[in-house]
Formats: structure tokens, sequence, C-alpha cells
């Protein structure tokens, strides 16, 4: 007969880390913190208005819970909830991999963890571990260092160090790597076909660097790996999570899942038989980003645990474990006070974030040109194509090029084509310059195609590629490897002669 905990649906709620809709915390979200145990929240773009809104936010949170983990992805780059509505301040893995400056990458997200402990954020659901060993990956991409397993390795170990440095616990994923995918896990479950060797050589080596560098969290994709386990994606696998994390790599920290909304795993089980296998397979907490208006998802999420302990499938000490590793990130969170007072005192005492952002921006820009001129001849013509990103970037997300060039040459006019209205506007005579702007044109065909069109017409178009880098086009083609204000300023800059 299994034991029975008196505290069992609090150890339940322990490992718990839901999202919600609105600006203001939800009753439910409040009394389960206060009342029920619940382990933690995580904040989306939809959460926040502002940094002194969130931070006001996160307060109103710990007034009922202290010890709540309060997560957040923060990549930089196209990956931001705290500086959505206007854009990362520093641009995201693959610029930082092309510049190819630890360094650089270290400050960098040492500034993202004083901007998150400036709100006293717990956990960053970052660094990106991925190795983008396919060019046309749907959801990694520009999100990834790059494709060399040395280089993802150095720049996560960079990422950690900065973060935790700065008093904000990290959290490498998607553990043991998405990078080689052609599926995105929001739409559909992925498979890797590649053999142990490789993943070992390849995949693997940024989450040992990793677990080397102290990082407290790692996450768990919604992967099939059938060299590893041929049944049960990543998530819910324990050869996987406990046998070659736990186990072979000797990680000790929190494991958290992906969102389990995600359709990679909702499509295979209910939610609550998806938290049960999660936990037994060796996770540690449950990241649940939707939340139903009452939270009645999250309280079912604790009773199909509670039902499975009774019922003998999920055993209370595997439970038991998975809470406290969610507590002890919390206690170094608590204890990381100073490290996070030290960083908020020296903000502005070195480089500014808004300049480290642009150095490292501008130091990702690679052109390719003609004999055509290089700097704009005046305000131009911008058409952004905008295809519609990954779902774990925040919807509606431009690249900011419109903008940043405006600022610099006033009198620039600005046109957004969509997937819903895929149509070229008058590009005009050639008496105004043309920047054609694009993401990942290679990978939407119809992208290409209107950018075809566009050169065609134009042969003196400047082309701007914010996604993984394609076939050259235009009269000059520029790559800034990723999308954030960061980079459509240093691009606005380098177009402009500002170099």
């Amino acid at each position: 007969m299994p034991h029975r905990s008196p505290d069992l649906a609090r150890l339940a709620m322990t490992v718990l880390q839901p999202g919600f809709d609105g600006t203001e915390p939800p009753g439910w979200l409040l009394r389960a913190l206060g009342d029920e145990g619940l382990g933690g929240a995580v904040l989306f773009a939809r959460n926040l208005d502002g940094l002194g809104h969130t931070a006001g936010l996160v307060a109103r949170l710990r007034a009922e819970n202290p010890a709540a983990v309060i997560a957040v992805d923060e990549e930089g780059g196209s990956v931001t909830r705290l500086q959505a509505a206007r854009g990362s301040s520093w641009p995201g893995n693959r610029a930082l991999g092309v510049g190819d400056d630890v360094e650089a990458t270290r400050l960098v997200a040492q500034e993202i963890g004083r901007l998150l402990a400036s709100a006293d954020i717990t956990l960053d659901y970052a660094p990106v571990a991925d190795v983008n060993a396919n060019p046309v990956n749907p959801v990694i991409g520009v999100r990834s260092f790059g494709a060399d397993p040395d280089l993802v390795s150095r720049h996560t170990a960079a990422w950690i160090s900065g973060l935790q440095g700065a008093g904000v616990a990290a959290c490498a994923k998607h553990f043991p790597g998405h990078g080689d995918t052609h599926t995105d896990s929001h739409h559909a479950l992925p498979t890797l076909h590649a053999s142990p060797r490789l993943l070992a050589e390849r995949d693997l080596p940024p989450f040992r660097t990793a677990v080397a560098a102290g990082v407290r969290a790692v996450m768990c994709g919604h992967l099939l790996i059938p060299a590893l386990d041929p049944e049960n994606p990543a998530t819910l696998s324990r050869r996987i999570t406990t046998g070659l994390l736990r186990e072979e790599m000797g990680f000790t920290g929190m494991i958290v899942t992906d969102a389990i909304e995600m359709r990679a795993v909702a499509a295979l089980h209910p939610p609550g038989e998806i938290a049960v296998r999660a936990l037994a397979a060796g996770a540690d907490a449950i990241c649940a980003g939707i939340s139903s208006p009452g939270g009645e998802n999250v309280h079912e999420l604790r009773d199909a645990i509670v039902d499975a302990v009774r019922e003998g499938r999920l055993a209370e000490d595997r439970l038991a474990e998975a809470a406290s590793r969610v507590l002890a990130l919390s206690g170094w969170y608590a204890a990381s006070a100073a490290a996070r007072a030290a960083g908020l005192a020296a903000r502005g005492s070195g480089e500014e974030g808004e300049e480290l952002g642009l150095r490292t921006a501008r130091a990702a820009i690679r052109v390719t040109a003609t004999d055509a001129p290089t700097v704009l001849s005046g305000p131009p013509l911008v058409v952004d194509i905008a295809p519609r990103l990954s779902e774990a970037v925040e919807p509606g997300m431009l690249t900011g090029l419109i903008g940043a060039l405006t600022e610099v040459l006033p009198g620039t006019v600005g046109h957004v084509v969509t997937v819903e209205a895929p149509e070229l506007p008058d590009l005009g005579d050639g008496s105004r310059p043309l920047v054609m702007v694009v993401h990942d044109a290679r990978r939407h065909p119809w992208v290409g195609e209107l950018l075809a069109r566009a050169v065609a017409l134009r042969p003196d178009t400047v082309v701007v590629e914010t996604g993984m880098p394609g076939e050259p086009s235009g009269a000059v083609y520029v790559t800034t490897n990723g999308i954030s204000r960061a980079s459509a300023r240093a691009v606005a800059r380098w177009l402009t002669g500002d170099q």
C-alpha cells in the first residue's frame, strides 16, 4: 500500500510552474502561492507592462510565497519577454556566436541577469544550448550560437557564467538537443535521427559544458530520439532524463519540462498524464504555460500527481525529491542576493547595456556587396517581409529596421508585407533607395519569391536578412544574424555610414 503523506498535495503543487493571463495576478494564483504551496510561476510578455510593473507584479507573487521560483524566457534577440514591446537591447545567440567573443557573451548575459534581478526574477529559461545543425530548423535557428559544438559549448559556458554571476539562475535548453530537427515542437513531435555517436559528438557537448559550468537548471525538449529511447520523447524518458542527464552526465540541479501544452507531447497524453510521466522520468518542475481562467487546470495537474502517487504509479520519494530540487534552486537564489545587489549597484559603472548591445550586434553583421554604394543616399523605402516566426517568439515581433532607419534618416517610408497580404508595394522608380528586409528567406518560399521579384524590378536593392543567411541577392546583401533592437540599430547605423 503506498504511503499517503498529508503533505502530498503540497508536494504536487511545489513542482508546478504555471503561466497566467493578464497583467495582474489572478486570485487563484495568489491563493495557490500563499495557501497551497505552489512552487512558482512563469511570466510571458502578456503579463508584463514595463520594468516597474514587472517588479511590482513579482513583488505581489513573492508576498504570497517568498520562495516562489519566478521564471521567464529572456534569451536576448528574438525571444524576449521583458523587452518584447520594443525589441531586445542585446543580440541573440547566433549573433554572439558569429562575433565569437566569449567575454562579450558573458557581458551580455550579465546585463540580462541584471535586468531580471531588478525585477526579482529567479530563473531564466536560457541559454539555448542546442547545436543548430539544420540550417532550416523551424524553431531554433538564430536562437542557437551556431552549428559547431565547440563554439556552442564555450558560449554556453560564458552565458551561464554571466547570468548566474548576476545572481539569476540559468537553464540550459533543450536537452538533449533540438538543433537538427525539421519540426517545431510547438506543433508536432520532432524526431531526431542521429546515432549515439553523433549525439555524443555534436549535440551533448554543450550540455556537458553547462553541467560543468554549474548551471542550476536544464530544460528537457519534447523530442523523440530513437537511438536513446524509441518510445518516449525526452521529456517523458527515464533513459534520457535520469539515465543520461542525471546518472551519466552528473547533473544535480533542477530539471524542468518545456511547456506541456506544446503539441509535441499534448497530442500524446492528457496534461495530468504528461506531468506524471515527466516526474517519473526524472523531471523536477512542470512548466504549464497556459492556465484556465480560474486555475482549474493547475489543480487538475496537482490532483493527477496525487492520484498517481496513491495508485503507486509515481513514487512519493520521487515527488519529494523533485520538490526538494525546486526548493534548492529557490535557496540558491536567496543565497545569491549579494551578487544581485552588487550587479545592480554596478549598472552604469561600466559599458552601458545599450552600447554593449550595439557593439555585439555590429560585430555580427556580415556584408556581401557588388560595386554599388553600401551607404544609403537618402531616406529609403523599407519593405519588411514578415513571416510568422516560431511560437517561442512573441506574436507580431518585427525586425525593427523601419523604426531604426527612421531614427537616423527622417523621411524613411516603411511597408510591412505579411503572409495574409503577400503583395509588394510600389517599389518606385529608383529615386528613393530600396531596402528589403527578410527573415529566413530560404525557409519561406513565398518570402524568397517576393524578394526575387523585388530584386528583379530594382537591382539596386539593399537586402537585409535577419535570420539564417541564404544565397546573397541584391546590390548589397547584409546579414544581421538575428532580430533585436540592437541588431536593427546597428545595421541602420552601418547603412547610413556610421561604420
